[in-house]
Formats: C-alpha cells, sequence, structure tokens
C-alpha cells in the first residue's frame, strides 16, 4: 500500500513553503513579461471533448449528466491547445495562457497528474520569434529567484547563456552516429528497415516489432537526451514529420517539421510547433495517431471537429506548451515536483 504524501504536516509545509513562494515569484514575474509584451492572458475550460489526439497521452475522462439523464462523455485536457487555436481563429493576435493540465499514467520527480501548462502563441510570426521567448523566460525565472545556475541530478546550466541550437538530425548524428534523414523519403514517409538497420549498426537493440517511431524513441531517449541543457540550455529543433503531428512542415526541407522542444539539465521544458493550419492535413494525422493508441493501449480519444473548422479561418502562428512547474524546480532549485506544487494530488492505494 502507497501512503498518500503529507503535504498538509506543518514540519513538511514549512520545508516546502520557501519553495513555492518562490514559484509564486516566478509566476507573477511571467505575467507581468507577457503583459508588458501585449500578450492577452486567456483562460479556458478543462473539460473538452477531446482531450488531445497524440498516441502516448493519456487522458482523465469523465461524464456531462443532463437533465434528462442522457450522457456524454468529456476529458480533461492534456493541453490547453485546441481551445487556444480556436481563440486565435476568433481575432486574438497574441495570447497566453496559464492552464491545470492532466495527464494519466505519469507521476515521478517531473511528472504529475496534475500540473501546470504555460502556453503562449504569436500569430504572424514564425517559430523562430518562440526559441528567442524561450532564451528571455528562462533568464528571468533565474533572475526572479536570485539562481545563478540550474541544477539537476548532478548536471548543470547556465540560465543567463544564449541556448545552443541542435537539429535532431544532427544530434542523431552526432550522439547516435545514426544519419536519421537517410530514413525518411522527401514526402515525409518513414523507412522503419533503413532506421533499424543504422541503430543496430550503432549498438542498439532493435526487436522485429518496433516500428519506426520506437526506433527513434530509443534513440533520442538512450543517445541524445543525456546530453541536451548541458552547461546552457538546448533548443532541439527540426523533428521529423512523423514526430510533429501539430506541426508544418519546414520550408527547406520537407521531411521535417517546424517544431522544436526546450532543454535545460536534461530536463525537458518545452515543445514549440510553426503550427499546421491545413484542416484536412490536421485530420490525417490525428487519426493516424489514434490507430497507433489503438494498437498500443486499445484505446482512443475523439477528434475535436470545432478545432479542424477553427484551423480553416486560423492564422499563420506559433506556438509553445512550457512545463511551467519544471521550470519553477530549476529556478528554486527544487529536486521533485511536487515541492513546488501548493497541494500536490495523493498517491492512489494499491
Amino acid at each position: 500500500m502507497t501512503e498518500p504524501s503529507p503535504w498538509w504536516k506543518p514540519e513538511r509545509h514549512a520545508d516546502r513553503r520557501p519553495l513555492l513562494i518562490g514559484r509564486n515569484r516566478v509566476l507573477a514575474a511571467m505575467r507581468m513579461w507577457f503583459a508588458e509584451r501585449d500578450f492577452v492572458e486567456v483562460d479556458v475550460a478543462s473539460l473538452q471533448i477531446s482531450p488531445g489526439n497524440e498516441a502516448h497521452l493519456h487522458a482523465f475522462s469523465t461524464e456531462a449528466i443532463s437533465l434528462d439523464g442522457s450522457r456524454k462523455p468529456l476529458h480533461l485536457h492534456t493541453s490547453p491547445e485546441f481551445a487556444c487555436k480556436k481563440l486565435l481563429a476568433a481575432g486574438e493576435p497574441k495570447i497566453a495562457c496559464f492552464s491545470h493540465v492532466y495527464r494519466n499514467r505519469e507521476r515521478g520527480p517531473l511528472h504529475h497528474p496534475e500540473f501546470t501548462m504555460l502556453e503562449w502563441y504569436r500569430t504572424g510570426e514564425n517559430y523562430d520569434r518562440l526559441m528567442a521567448d524561450c532564451a528571455d523566460v528562462v533568464k528571468l525565472a533565474a533572475t526572479t529567484t536570485g539562481t545563478r545556475q540550474f541544477e539537476w541530478r548532478g548536471q548543470t546550466c547556465d540560465p543567463f547563456a544564449e541556448p545552443e541550437r541542435l537539429t535532431v538530425a544532427e544530434a542523431f548524428q552526432t550522439y547516435a552516429r545514426v544519419d536519421l534523414l537517410a530514413s525518411i523519403d522527401p514526402d515525409g514517409t518513414t523507412k522503419r528497415d533503413t532506421l533499424a538497420t543504422a541503430a543496430t549498426q550503432a549498438g542498439f537493440t532493435v526487436s522485429t516489432d518496433d516500428t519506426w517511431a520506437d526506433i527513434f524513441s530509443k534513440i533520442i531517449v538512450g543517445a541524445v537526451e543525456p546530453h541536451l541543457g548541458m552547461g546552457r540550455a538546448t533548443i532541439l529543433m527540426e523533428y521529423p514529420v512523423a514526430e510533429a503531428a501539430l506541426a508544418r512542415p519546414a520550408p527547406h526541407d520537407s521531411r521535417v517539421a517546424e517544431r522544436f522542444e526546450l532543454y535545460a539539465c536534461g530536463v525537458e521544458l518545452a515543445n514549440a510547433f510553426g503550427e499546421l493550419t491545413n484542416a484536412a492535413e490536421q485530420r490525417r494525422r490525428f487519426e493516424a495517431e489514434m490507430r497507433e493508441k489503438k494498437r498500443i493501449y486499445g484505446e482512443t480519444y475523439p477528434i475535436d471537429d470545432d478545432l479542424l473548422a477553427a484551423l480553416e479561418i486560423m492564422p499563420q502562428a506559433s506556438g509553445i506548451a512550457l512545463g511551467f512547474d519544471r521550470l519553477a524546480m530549476l529556478a528554486t532549485g527544487a529536486t521533485h515536483i511536487e515541492q513546488v506544487l501548493w497541494a500536490p494530488v495523493a498517491e492512489t492505494e494499491n
């Protein structure tokens, strides 16, 4: 049996309180940062028709019961992204959203079933602008708490240094000696056997039932991520189109997409896209993700038809999702995400 975390005991709270106050200071500073740049802060509903359509994200689900007793399935969102994009379609040019989000099957030092996601969107600007935002936000968090160096599990990162920019293909070549782009056709189609051969030659164990995505994940988790954000933050960019379900293809290479992730001390902090606005292509990608989810987990989530309709009129935009609690951890020196959550969700009993 797992005991609930006694965060509410006075002695435990006294230990956590300086970190929680630090979190509050970072939150206030970031709200001011966005306001000074003419972002409108929005607050979206957590209950949605679809919680998201990525194969490996798992939602908490419930039902809405009407007065006549009929029932309609609803889900707690895994991200405020779908609602934010509808607001972009409605005419909001620059928005920021601090939202509680919910992800099932996730718990650990960096994961919690309920956490705060900070998302912001810029219409008419490309995703390079978000890279500059990331550098500013990381510096702001450190300045606010008086932290000169981020630390996590023995690794350090200078939050004031200009982030390294590294493509996924460069990272695969540098850290795994794998030519990633050789396994992707010009139309974005992946070649499983090509990547399997390269991975095997590089020393990775590849099973016969591993898909291209499985092999990609083994390499990036095992060989690439341990090197990211060391000494300074890393912006890992230009993910394969097959690994960027919500991002548009890069104009210079149709094999990769306008997607980047931000890392510090090996910790993934943010995920950004040059947003895909082709509704037909977005539906195709969502359906492919749900087929994969069905294959692996035996379940699917509905596709939000309102979102696809909104994409038809949504302007070109770039958007980013940042795990606010993780940034607060690094800025305050916390070693577990629950140290920067005011009221953590209790562990369930086994």
